[in-house]
């Protein structure tokens, strides 16, 4: 499975932003997908996950309510709807897959490169 993740930007602070996951391979839509970010001198955290039918979603606290996850596995697709962004969301943005949707959070087996998001206040 590759993943592609692209749709940051600079935004200013309570905008949206929408990011992407695009998956390659056959079986993308047999896996769980996660969103991490980093933000400079941190380390990397959870976002968010979806289970690979869509029917399980996970926030971390930090952007619950804000952030929603959904996907299209018709179209190899996971996207991040961000809204009320807050300058504490700036961050490179990434989209990790893994079987279960317990085990992306935990041991993503594949990574897509970055994408990065800045809030400006």
């Amino acid at each position: 499975v590759q993943l592609q993740a692209f749709g940051g930007g600079l935004v200013q602070a309570g905008g949206s932003l929408r990011l992407s996951c695009a998956g390659s391979g056959r079986t993308f839509g047999s896996y769980a997908v996660g969103w991490f970010r980093q933000a400079p001198g941190k380390e990397r955290e959870f976002v968010a996950r979806i289970s690979w039918n869509g029917g399980v979603t996970y926030y971390a606290d930090s952007v619950k309510g804000r952030f929603t996850i959904s996907r299209d596995n018709a179209k190899s697709a996971v996207w991040l709807q961000m809204n009320s962004l807050k300058s504490e969301d700036t961050a490179v943005y990434y989209c990790a897959a893994a079987t279960t949707v317990l085990s992306v959070t935990t041991r993503p087996e594949y990574w897509g490169q970055g994408t990065q998001v800045t809030v400006s206040s």
